[in-house]
């Protein structure tokens, strides 16, 4: 007899049995709505995996009588569609077909776009599903004949009933403490697919009548760290890290830096770090430049895990930190302006007098050097005529930079 995985033989068979996506399937759920309405459009399913992606296209092929044909980008091609399309209206698909792609994103923009002539059939209704998110990597006409859903990752909470079923379908006489189910669901990250795998994994190597915590620990080591570094989980996190510490708020900081460095991502937590000294925390404590620069130096020299300790003070330290984003806007004003076309000619004065000829072409003639005049300073034009006015620099509000306000309105008075 062919071996079924456990997670194939507890997949849900109704919408109701689901579990999680609450969203999209719960009683007033859009995606639920639709499948029990019978008017299947293209749809493309978007979300990490073991979140009900697959199960629920099962469900629908199901539901609407329809043949279901299972592909992977990965591995499938254009041909492996036309194939399909030819079996419609014979015995093998007398109801239409249903595909599920998987990992849509692995398709280049030729093979999507040969997609297109199939699914505006009719016959064909295509169901794509992909980690990555859709905007990023589905081809625009695509989309546009598609209706996106979200399957968002899955509570722990929500979790652990089904790993208490898969318990009692894979060996009903085996002891489980309460304490162990609840650790499976919330170290699986999510993945109730992962989740399931542990514990057909724990059937399978039970020493006793009893499922032991460390047995358990065992099965599902580390794998509660859901993260990609070249995936939307990691723009996600970095996001979150920069968020958190622009927002003062210490204790987020230090989670989604954990996050990071949990899957050995030392190099992105590293280069955000000192991204957000200079953005958000900037001209309000410019100390704190040096500061993070010699942290994750420190941390590059130490490596993992202790990399950990240096960096965590860097975090806390600019979550801690007075805040200003003023460096960021003036630049950003002015290269919108170079952009733009709006720059001109350096003034004579300003241009380059250090070598012979340079009087007879006027440069420098009228210029003035500043440390000659009281408090260093002498009012002249710098910027070239054509934005001769332009201020691409406002004072923030912190302390600092209202002391160095405070400084030169009283010298150019």
């Amino acid at each position: 007899m062919k071996f079924q995985p456990l997670a194939d033989r507890i997949r849900p068979t109704t919408l109701a049995d689901v579990v999680g996506q609450p969203h999209i399937l719960g009683q007033t759920g859009l995606l639920r709505r639709i499948v029990e309405s019978g008017n299947i459009p293209n749809m493309i399913f978007y979300g990490p995996s073991g979140v009900g992606k697959t199960t629920v296209a099962s469900i629908i092929a199901a539901q609407t009588e329809r043949k279901l044909y299972r592909l992977n980008a990965t591995t499938a091609s254009i041909a492996d569609i036309k194939k399909i399309f030819d079996e419609l209206g014979t015995l093998m698909a007398p109801n239409g077909a249903l595909i599920y792609l998987d990992e849509i994103q692995y398709f280049n923009k030729k093979q999507q776009q040969s997609l297109l002539e199939f699914i505006e059939d009719g016959r064909i209704t295509l169901i794509a599903s992909t980690t990555e998110n859709p905007y990023f990597y589905v081809f625009h006409a695509i989309l546009s004949r598609s209706t996106v859903f979200e399957f968002k990752q899955i509570e722990a909470a929500d979790i652990q009933p089904a790993v208490r079923r898969a318990f009692s379908l894979a060996d009903a006489s085996l002891h489980v403490p309460e304490e162990v189910c609840a650790y499976i669901a919330a170290a699986c990250g999510g993945d109730v697919r992962k989740a399931i795998n542990a514990v057909e994994l724990l059937v399978q190597t039970a020493g006793g009548d009893t499922v032991t915590m460390e047995d358990a620990q065992q099965a599902a080591q580390r794998s509660s760290v859901r993260y990609d570094r070249d995936g939307d989980q990691h723009y996600d996190i970095l996001s979150g890290l920069q968020k958190s510490i622009r927002g003062s708020d210490p204790d987020a900081a230090v989670h989604y830096l954990a996050r990071l460095l949990a899957s050995g991502d030392l190099i992105s937590a590293c280069r955000r770090l000192m991204v957000i000294a200079a953005e958000d925390i900037g001209l309000a404590y410019p100390q704190a430049l040096p500061i993070v620069k010699a942290c994750v130096d420190m941390a590059n020299q130490l490596g993992l895990p202790e990399a950990r300790i240096p960096l965590a003070d860097a975090a806390i330290l600019l979550a801690t930190s007075p805040k200003s984003n003023s460096g960021i806007a003036a630049i950003d004003a002015a290269m919108a302006d170079i952009h733009a076309g709006k720059s001109g000619d350096v003034p004579a004065h300003l241009k380059d007098s250090h070598y012979a000829g340079a009087k007879k072409l006027g440069r420098g003639l009228t210029y003035q050097y500043p440390h000659s005049y009281p408090n260093h300073w002498v009012r002249q034009q710098y910027l070239p005529d054509a934005i001769k006015d332009a201020q691409y620099y406002t004072y923030g509000d912190n302390k600092l930079e209202q002391k160095a306000k405070a400084y030169w309105d009283s010298i150019k008075k």
